[in-house]
């Protein structure tokens, strides 16, 4: 048996240094300024409400024909792709040639309150394709859906398959029911209709303290503790606080599109039960022409892996890829291996398929 014998002498040692790292710390801290995000440089070319469809320079003579279009979810803000310039996917898929797009979903307020899943899926992501093909002549592009906008995606592509020439999701749900579920089994408890009958709009704050308590002390009280011994080094630091404001960077929902993604995913589960309904549209995932990516993450804690890998059960007679990452949700588009192993996979599979 192996004892840790923890000495007086020993305990105020170890206080003492952790003040002094402290104490130091401070002083870089107070030396940083503000921290900056996003690594890759942009232009805005068309807007609807709070929506922004971005075009990402390209960083190659020629880029890829078929242009990209990524879509993130509606939590959290989508420059996790862009974070900083060693640690962006978007910078990777830029310098592999492919061509790129991003919906920015802003900050909804008060007057989106009623926008449900049919104005985001076949309003605003139909539009943003839509304005993509025109630019390019093209009657259907390449899409690549992050997290909840994976499952945006996906559906989108059912109901359209005309205009998604190829498909990439990435930490994406599909089936919500799986074992070990934490985030699912909250949310099948939770008096939905109350929440947003009470609320209106949904506090991005109390999703994002809803995320965090699934790790309770790692995310509250240890990273802050491991925080003391990077604070000396100022690149350390900077990276940490880039984190941090993203993670804090909490957008509002709006209260229908909310209502109905916990009813009808979490709840019901109906994507997978094929009884799902977006506006007019019925959502089949038989109906997924295109060839498929699947890109997940084997230690997500928010989508576990077998909540994404479902998604074979419904392609089984189509062009379906899976790719599997071994990190967790944020660490596939942050990590130093991810940057070598994910986008440039990406990459080589979207070249292939068209």
């Amino acid at each position: 048996m192996i004892s840790f014998a923890i000495t007086p002498e020993g305990a105020v040692n170890e206080l003492v240094q952790f003040n002094q790292s402290l104490a130091d710390g401070l002083q870089v801290l107070g030396n940083i300024g503000e921290v900056t995000v996003g690594a890759s440089a942009k232009e805005e070319v068309y807007r609807e409400d709070k929506m922004v469809l971005y075009h990402f320079a390209p960083r190659v003579a020629k880029p890829h024909p078929v242009p990209l279009l990524i879509v993130y979810a509606l939590v959290n803000r989508p420059y996790m792709a862009d974070l900083q310039e060693d640690r962006s996917t978007i910078r990777t898929l830029l310098d592999a040639g492919l061509d790129i797009y991003l919906i920015d979903w802003g900050y909804p307020d008060a007057s989106d309150r009623f926008l449900g899943l049919d104005d985001y899926i076949n309003g605003y992501i139909h539009r943003a394709v839509n304005e993509i093909g025109k630019r390019h002549q093209l009657s259907s592009i390449n899409m690549l859906g992050i997290c909840q906008g994976g499952t945006f995606s996906l559906c989108y592509s059912a109901m359209h398959p005309q205009k998604v020439r190829a498909l990439v999701t990435m930490v994406t749900p599909i089936d919500f029911h799986t074992s070990g579920n934490l985030l699912s089994h909250w949310a099948q408890k939770l008096d939905v209709d109350l929440l947003v009958d009470t609320m209106g709009n949904i506090s991005g704050d109390l999703l994002n303290m809803t995320f965090v308590s699934m790790k309770p002390f790692q995310l509250t009280g240890q990273k802050y503790v491991d925080m003391v011994s990077l604070m000396t080094d100022k690149e350390k630091l900077t990276n940490f606080l880039r984190m941090e404001k993203w993670i804090n960077d909490s957008p509002n929902q709006a209260g229908e599109a909310f209502r109905e993604f916990i009813k009808n995913f979490y709840q019901r589960n109906a994507l997978v039960k094929g009884d799902l309904e977006i506006g007019n549209h019925p959502v089949r995932l038989e109906n997924l022409s295109m060839p498929l990516l699947n890109v997940y993450a084997t230690e997500d804690h928010l989508v576990p892996p077998d909540s994404s890998k479902a998604l074979r059960r419904f392609v089984t007679d189509r062009d379906y890829t899976e790719l599997a990452f071994k990190g967790g949700h944020i660490g596939i588009y942050v990590g130093s291996r991810a940057q070598k192993e994910v986008p440039p996979s990406i990459a080589r599979w979207l070249r292939e398929k068209n």
